[in-house]
């Protein structure tokens, strides 16, 4: 059986020589891996972090690990590609939601509230340095956690205050709140410690680092 699907990448994994897994986020399925062959035409851009992709699914019932094939780019994601810094974040956000999503969950509502993230943080052409912490917050939220200041408390040590007005400020607001490279670093690693408790998982997320030497 064949069917079209929508996915959003977030990791890959080579299988020998012939084949490369993507671990995805499909609208259909929830979190799901797929197998791809290495010599498939699909340009290596469509196997980055965040790519947002329209496929067509071959099932198969005696197998998990079901194949895709015919796939396009759902968006170009140019200005994501072609800078260095929404590179980073972007591997970032993949990350965790790789470490976050076990297999099977996640429904086309949340798949399409993470492809509207992909999109705006692509669309933004200034003032995205704090975008990961905003995207952090509004994944707890999705998920059913309620990151407020008294929650917050008991992860954030000193780094409540600024956490908290983070918190209660809209987005275009937060994103432009003047904070050094080391505060966003700390408050993120903050976040996904609060992040990590709630979803009862390990989130040991090594994209942090990237960020922390670029900001």
């Amino acid at each position: 059986m064949i069917s079209a699907d929508r996915l959003i990448v977030l990791n890959t994994t080579r299988t020998g020589e012939n084949s490369l897994v993507l671990h995805c986020l499909s609208r259909r399925l929830g979190r799901r891996s797929f197998i791809v062959s290495a010599g498939s035409k699909a340009p290596r851009a469509f196997f980055q972090p965040l790519s947002l992709l329209d496929v067509e699914v071959i099932e198969n019932p005696r197998s998990d690990l079901w194949r895709l094939r015919s796939m396009a780019a759902e968006s170009p994601l140019n200005s994501l590609r072609g800078n260095p810094v929404k590179n980073a974040v972007s591997l970032f956000m993949s990350e965790v939601l790789y470490r976050v999503m076990r297999s099977g969950t996640g429904d086309a509502a949340f798949f399409d509230w993470c492809a509207l993230q992909v999109r705006l943080f692509d669309s933004l052409a200034a003032h995205y340095a704090s975008f990961h912490l905003c995207f952090l917050l509004d994944l707890c939220r999705e998920l059913g956690f309620a990151p407020g200041p008294e929650a917050l408390a008991p992860f954030a040590g000193n780094y409540l205050k600024p956490l908290s007005a983070f918190c209660e400020a809209d987005r275009a607001s937060a994103l432009l709140m003047p904070l050094k490279g080391e505060d966003r670093s700390a408050m993120a690693a903050v976040l996904l410690q609060y992040l990590a408790y709630h979803a009862d998982c390990n989130l040991e997320v090594k994209s942090l680092d990237v960020l922390r030497e670029i900001f």
